[in-house]
């Protein structure tokens, strides 16, 4: 049997039915979709949000640059990304080498460059787009996690102030398109999770669930779908986006177990591998790799694009593999010779003076300094010895609470079962672990810039749980409001005072020095 589509963006509840049981009035009760004024309420406040996310984020785009070039790895991408235009798509200059990244995050670039010409603000709109987009999507995620348009907003400011994410979103590089895919997806999922139990829930309440041992299907899972194409775009923007696809797979099976558990099916662990897990592999494991193949259009349609024609030329014609097309072969011929690059990136005797490690990455405590210049080429702040800096540090007042928000999500989700905080730890989980494999390895702080948003999630959720229920007192509710609104003024205040060294204004070198808390900010 297929369940049909339940009610519309359903009310807290869905799912919370005791295990092996049947529909008890109370869960079902709240199974209510939102007033009009509650969903226009939500959309203005993210909507408005993200256009104070956007004026934050383009603010004076165009500066700095570093003598009307880009600044750091720009200086990789931007140029790719010109050339780009210029031959329908793909990166074939032999004067870059070997091209280490797939090409989604470098055609995203030159969108802007089309727009707006090879200039700074050509090379960081589209950068600047995505991270206004960010914006928009953690507000109503958190909105739809936490049943709280006013912690939705609260996401909202915080991912706003993080200085990380701020800088990011204003250079020519890829991890701010890893970033926002990855949350997109990530958003998708929480939709999907949603539908899938009030689907169950509608099952519940005509009597029914009780048919089958397996449980019922459940139909088309076009969020879900969604989520393996953002997913496969991720990896079609820098290749860390596997990690997420893997740990999002198994979380959304999982999800599907629990909520098979909580409408009373019988087998809910055999019936998620019979009902679920088929259709899961077509959509978070065949969909991710076909749009993944489709972001390198470019590449199969070149006759001159990088190792285009490995096949008779760097590898033979004869394989074991000869039902494969030589297009594929060649690419992963092109994709072997990237992994050896990112595997051989190490330089233990002459490290990059910014380059960490991933145990510092959670509190930020070793940011990157990418642009710096003093003196007259710096003039502004009415001395001869001015300073202009932009460095990607997380704002301290968030990125400092990272480890006790860990490991009070732990908690949560350890005693209380808590899926949004087990989600968060699955997320920061696929961003960060792998990187702690090979240590050697060449790794800088910007790799964490997709797990800011879930930093931000995390943070949120403790928020709510500081703020207590709408119902839980005046006085109780009151002392959390204070709270969570003296938090959140203090992150805002942190980035306001960061601002100068996160957007490259001139400043003494006394505030310079002030800027720098600890001492490997310097």
């Amino acid at each position: 049997m297929t369940v049909a589509q339940g009610t519309d963006d359903p009310l807290v509840g869905v799912g919370e039915l005791p295990p092996h049981q049947g529909p008890p009035p109370g869960p079902l009760s709240r199974l209510l979709p939102r007033t009009l004024d509650d969903r226009r309420r939500g959309w203005a406040v993210a909507l408005t949000l993200a256009l104070l996310g956007g004026l934050v984020r383009f603010w004076n785009l165009g500066h700095p640059t570093d003598g009307g070039t880009p600044v750091f790895d720009g200086k990789h991408y931007v140029p790719q990304a010109w050339q780009m235009l210029r031959t329908g798509g793909v990166a074939d200059n032999p004067g870059y080498e070997l091209v280490v990244h797939p090409p989604l995050g470098k055609q995203l670039i030159a969108v802007g460059e089309l727009l707006f010409g090879y200039n700074a603000w050509g090379w960081r709109f589209s950068a600047a787009v995505a991270g206004t987009v960010a914006v928009l999507l953690i507000v109503r995620i958190v909105r739809r996690m936490s049943r709280s348009t006013l912690l939705g907003a609260v996401a909202g400011v915080l991912l706003i102030a993080d200085g990380a994410s701020h800088v990011q979103a204003r250079l020519g590089m890829l991890d701010i398109f890893l970033a926002v895919l990855v949350l997109a997806a990530f958003g998708a999922l929480v939709v999907d999770r949603e539908q899938v139990r009030t689907r169950l829930a509608t099952v519940v309440a005509e009597g029914r669930i009780g048919d089958d041992d397996y449980g019922p299907r459940l139909g088309v899972r076009w969020w879900r779908f969604g989520a393996g194409v953002l997913l496969g775009l991720a990896c079609g923007a820098k290749w860390s986006g596997i990690y997420f696809l893997a740990a999002f797979a198994v979380l959304s099976v999982v999800w599907d177990v629990c909520a098979r558990r909580a409408a009373g099916v019988r087998r809910p662990w055999l019936g998620t591998a019979v009902r679920d897990l088929p259709p899961a592999s077509w959509g978070l494991a065949l969909v991710p790799i076909g749009t993944y193949l489709a972001t390198w259009w470019a590449w199969f349609a070149s006759s001159t694009a990088t190792d285009r024609n490995a096949v008779g030329n760097q590898i033979g014609e004869s394989s074991a593999f000869w039902f494969v097309p030589d297009a594929l072969r060649s690419l992963w011929y092109y994709h072997g010779q990237v992994l050896a690059f990112h595997a051989n990136l190490a330089t233990p005797e002459q490290p990059h003076p910014w380059e960490s490690k991933p145990w510092s990455w959670p509190m930020g405590l070793q940011p990157m300094l990418y642009y710096y210049e003093s003196g007259a080429e710096a003039a502004g702040c009415g001395r001869t010895d001015c300073v202009e800096a932009v460095m990607l540090v997380g704002t301290p007042a968030l990125w400092w609470v990272a480890l006790p928000m860990l490991g009070w999500a732990l908690w949560r989700t350890l005693t209380a079962a808590d899926w949004r905080y087990a989600s968060v730890l699955v997320a920061y989980a696929a961003g960060w672990l792998p990187w702690l494999a090979n240590t050697d390895r060449q790794m800088y702080f910007f790799y964490m810039i997709p797990l800011a948003a879930f930093l931000v999630i995390g943070v949120t959720l403790s928020l709510g749980d500081i703020l207590g229920r709408a119902d839980g007192g005046s006085e109780r509710r009151g002392t959390g409001l204070l709270v969570v609104a003296i938090y959140v003024g203090l992150v805002v205040t942190n980035f306001v005072w960061l601002w100068p060294i996160l957007v490259g204004d001139s400043i003494t070198p006394e505030r310079w020095n002030a800027e720098l808390w600890l001492p490997s900010w310097s």
